[in-house]
């Protein structure tokens, strides 16, 4: 379906991108800083700008900081970064003000037994964890102990280097909860876990669920912004109209759950018509007899009954996208609806692939390019000592063995907790209780470990669940390892102090864990500062630790990048549109359907989730600015179709009841067309339940509450949006 909404008409009904243009049109304004204790209307004072990278989301844009007397006036985007180009959004700008935030951590915390904490010291914390550890490990071995952690530049490198001095394999990232699925599905056809789409010379995109709008990437929004003014073909398919159609040619509101349906019948066109690139399949590819036989059933008119997207509407996009060949390809998503949502996540990711595979789009000009990245050389093994390689097998990789190696699944983790194998927990840079899998599940968990310790800003839902809180100073407060960036080109950044500590009893990561190694007895591999580290690894790479601090981000070495077909690094050397570890896994080796697990029943409607582009997750909700956007705009509310809201007697601004088999929960909801029917959408932002956050505590509800606890076979992802939910209006 065409959208026929203008931009100027689109703009003027989104409260959201209002809201989120006030803040990321340029720098903080001077009246924010009062709360800093700067003067308002003033910047007179001593003057000093710093480079660093944002810590509002995973891209770690490159900015600048301008601080007056020692306290942060402004923020703008590095020019020089690729990610922000000059600019930084709404919540980047937002998330500054954690280090002001009169609600944040500022000293280590041990939790009483009556539930309460009570402020200790770091002697006091690290000798009490270490003793704990060193229980657990005697008792169960060191595979009884994990780290889950959102990885930042430090923490890629302290957390696991830690936990595996310790002995343990037991490392997991947040990807189970964000983009597992989609990464494994890539690998297991290309080898690689991501492509980008080279928007300045495609012709035609097509988009799976995922919003750049509502993300924010400054220069993924300016690249589709370009796309859009060139008068290119953009795609959007989702179930709800988001903030990027106002870039689109096209809104395909599909069902939710269904994307890989209509992949495999835009496949079905491309193979059935003759219409796909035969050299690409001939020559770097295997598979693709196996997966023509396996879509064959497969038509347009098989994909409507099962999508509701209408066969002459796939027809057309595969038609189109055929004719826009090389030059067009379906971008590759991110969470959106396949990086952790559904049961068929893995294979939507591979459908995917194999719909750019039929185009012949990859490594083609305005095709889905895979790009190198750098990465630090070898090091100084003596000055640098390696890390003894765990003896086991870590928790989780024999269950869901297509979870990549540097995620893993923490949900297999939950459930080893439940099972009692689980004994410690480490949590850095993540709020899994919150966000990861339903909140219940893991309260539970955690309260059958031994020792949980919790690493972060602010008094999470998780560090509430925690025997320890240690508290970390903000990113604009610390200095951090450098972060490499790939790419048609390669750079190098870095976080740089800002600001001075605002509380002095915080840490940054790096010290927070040689302080437990060294109380565990594993200092030894912790013999060297974090300068010393960062000088070692920026000289491998060409440039130094004084030119990166200078420059904030520093471009490397040309690495060569080339349109043409990659070689790809699977294990044929070619595109896998059957693979035989994915049969090994228990799953279908070849690229083919699967359908999602539930199904709306009756009065049930299907909920999905997704980001507004002022907030991070659960992470910044407490931050008094950006919750006064929230609630002066009524981000929180639940979004209904407005055929669903008359049949049920529902006005907008209605207060509704949301019931699952798993909770249920009250909210003010938001009619609107930009939804199909069928569908409710609810923002993954909201629903705080630590009393600690007293602005975002209680405001709206978390999507992950309704969310039955299970795993995707083969990744162990959360399966985050496999749910269908009643609801009706509460009497007020």
């Amino acid at each position: 379906m065409a959208s026929n909404l203008s931009r100027r008409g689109f703009l003027r009904g989104t409260a959201a991108v209002a809201a989120g243009s006030a803040i990321a049109g340029g720098t903080l304004a001077a009246g924010s800083m009062v709360a800093w204790g700067a003067d308002e209307g003033t910047a007179a004072g001593e003057v000093r700008q710093a480079p660093s990278l944002c810590n509002g989301c995973s891209s770690k844009c490159g900015l600048v900081g301008t601080t007056v007397d020692g306290k942060l006036w402004t923020l703008e985007g590095a020019k020089n970064h690729p990610y922000s180009k000059g600019t930084i959004c709404g919540r980047g700008h937002g998330v500054a003000q954690m280090a002001y935030n009169d609600e944040r951590l500022t000293q280590p915390l041990r939790r009483k037994e009556d539930g309460t904490f009570e402020p200790i010291s770091w002697d006091e914390a690290n000798r009490e964890i270490a003793e704990k550890v060193a229980a657990i490990i005697a008792e169960s071995g060191p595979e009884a102990l994990a780290l889950i952690h959102d990885p930042r530049p430090s923490g890629k490198y302290y957390g696991p280097r830690f936990l595996n001095a310790l002995g343990s394999p037991n490392v997991y990232t947040h990807g189970a909860a964000c983009n597992a699925s989609k990464e494994s599905g890539i690998t297991y056809t290309t080898g690689a876990s991501n492509f980008s789409v080279d928007f300045a010379n495609a012709k035609m995109v097509v988009f799976i669920g995922r919003s750049y709008g509502d993300a924010i990437r400054p220069s993924s929004v300016q690249s589709l912004a370009n796309a859009a003014d060139a008068a290119k073909r953009i795609v959007v398919v989702d179930p709800r109209l988001s903030n990027s159609a106002i870039f689109a040619t096209d809104w395909v509101p599909i069902k939710p759950g269904t994307d890989i349906a209509l992949l495999l019948a835009l496949a079905n066109v491309l193979v059935a018509d003759n219409l796909y690139d035969h050299d690409f399949v001939e020559n770097h590819s295997v598979g693709f007899d196996e997966f023509a036989a396996e879509i064959a059933p497969c038509t347009p008119e098989w994909a409507e009954g099962v999508c509701e997207v209408p066969a002459d509407t796939i027809r057309e996009l595969a038609e189109a996208l055929a004719k826009a060949a090389p030059a067009a390809a379906i971008e590759p998503s991110w969470r959106a609806a396949f990086g952790c949502s559904y049961a068929n996540s893995f294979d939507t990711a591979r459908a995917v692939c194999a719909v750019n595979a039929l185009l012949g789009s990859w490594g083609q000009k305005g095709g889905a390019l895979i790009t190198s990245s750098p990465k630090a050389g070898d090091l100084d093994k003596t000055r640098f000592p390696s890390v003894p390689k765990p003896e086991v097998k870590r928790v989780g990789d024999a269950e869901y063995p297509l979870a990549l190696s540097g995620m893993g699944s923490n949900l297999a983790a939950l459930q080893a907790a439940l099972d009692g194998k689980m004994r410690g927990f480490f949590f850095y840079n993540s709020n899994a209780a919150q966000g990861y899998a339903n909140p219940k599940v893991w309260r539970e968990g955690l309260g059958r470990a031994d020792l949980v310790v919790t690493i972060d800003v602010q008094m999470s839902e998780t560090a509430l669940l925690s025997h320890y809180v240690l508290p970390e100073c903000t990113y604009i407060e610390r200095m951090e390892l450098p972060e490499f960036i790939g790419g048609k080109k390669h750079y190098v950044g870095m976080r740089t102090p800002i600001i001075e500590r605002v509380h002095p009893e915080t840490r940054s990561c790096d010290e927070i864990f040689c302080g437990l190694a060294e109380a565990c007895g594993v200092g030894q591999y912790f013999d060297f500062t974090l300068e010393e580290l960062a000088a070692a690894q920026l000289e491998s790479v060409g440039t130094s630790l004084e030119e990166v601090r200078e420059a904030g981000v520093v471009e490397l070495a040309d690495p060569g990048f080339e349109y043409k077909v990659p070689k790809f690094k699977t294990e044929s050397g070619k595109f896998e549109f059957a693979n035989a570890k994915v049969g090994e896994a228990g799953l279908n080796p070849v690229i083919g359907y699967v359908p999602r697990m539930v199904e709306a029943a009756g009065d049930e409607l299907y909920l999905v989730g997704g980001k507004q582009g002022i907030h991070s997750h659960t992470m910044t909700q407490n931050i008094a600015s950006m919750n006064a956007i929230s609630r002066e705009y009524n981000l929180e509310r639940l979004w209904m179709a407005a055929s669903d809201a008359q049949a049920r007697g529902i006005a907008d601004g209605d207060l509704v009841e949301v019931a699952s088999s798993e909770a249920t929960g009250q909210v003010r909801v938001r009619v609107t067309e930009r939804l199909r029917p069928g569908v409710l959408f609810l923002p993954t932002h909201y629903g705080t339940t630590s009393p600690y956050q007293t602005r975002a505590c209680g405001f709206g509800i978390n999507l992950m509450d309704f969310v039955p606890f299970r795993m995707e076979p083969g990744t162990g992802a959360a399966m985050s949006q496999e749910v269908a939910v009643t609801v009706r209006k509460v009497e007020e």
